[in-house]
């Protein structure tokens, strides 16, 4: 029993031994891969979309286990409109931590650039799944609704998302679109003056709400609205113009 016990302890002091190595080495890993990550984000932000990729490369050759690192040259390849690449490494970084929010909502929104919906809805669910007040994420999710034409659906995440957020400009603006797509033209002028509160130089909300206003026959409002769209340099749909013109009487 007593040469059991001896050779008992070294095996459990061999083990503590190993795993604290292998802690050590995953530290040292990630902090000799930070410079190359730090290069990356430097150079995403500037539009060097592919010297961020390099330097991304670099920091997950040294640290293959980086979550970060493959989220953050997702974003890039997303950037650059290599949409694939995005959600293969949006991916990567779900495989290493499950619960990151922020790769569930990227690759979200790298679906909804390929026109796949219904996987832009099963990530930002998933992503409010694991933070139920991810603003951002109920907005995208009304959005992908909003694009199935499911405006019901995407009214409800908008007005989620401003529960959160009542300053979001970009929740009165999409819903505003709902609305106005129902034809619920008073909610939609709501919403896009509400929009022009927070961000007047919005050039498709002020055409959005003049088209509420022809929607109501308010056809002075609408020319007002689309006047000052056209100011801030919004082409006004040609068809649009010459429907207004007939009904207003007026040729400007």
């Amino acid at each position: 029993m007593k040469s059991l016990t001896v050779m008992i302890v070294p095996l459990i002091m061999l083990i503590f031994l190993f795993s604290y190595a292998s802690a050590q080495e995953r530290q040292t890993e990630r902090r000799d891969a930070e410079p190359y990550f730090n290069r990356g984000l430097a150079c995403s932000k500037k539009g060097q979309y592919d010297q961020a990729i390099s330097n991304f490369n670099k920091a997950l050759e040294i640290n293959p286990r980086y979550a970060e690192g493959y989220l953050e040259r997702g974003i890039a390849y997303a950037d650059r409109g290599q949409h694939d690449q995005a959600i293969s490494d949006f991916t990567k970084a779900l495989e290493i931590n499950p619960r990151f929010a922020l790769a569930y909502y990227n690759r979200g929104l790298a679906y909804a650039s390929k026109g796949e919906f219904d996987q832009e809805i099963s990530d930002c669910t998933k992503a409010l799944e694991i933070n139920p007040r991810y603003a951002e994420s109920y907005l995208n999710r009304g959005a992908a609704y909003f694009a199935k034409r499911q405006y019901d659906q995407a009214i409800s995440n908008f007005n989620k998302a401003l529960e959160i957020n009542p300053s979001y400009a970009l929740a009165y603006r999409n819903r505003g679109a709902a609305y106005l797509a129902k034809g619920q033209y008073d909610q939609a002028i709501s919403d896009c003056t509400k929009t022009l509160d927070l961000d007047p130089r919005d050039a498709k909300v002020h055409f959005g709400r003049g088209v509420a206003y022809y929607g109501k026959k308010e056809y002075e409002k609408s020319w007002r609205d689309l006047e000052i769209a056209q100011s801030l340099g919004f082409q006004i749909p040609p068809k649009f113009l010459s429907d207004l013109r007939k009904v207003s009487g007026r040729q400007n």
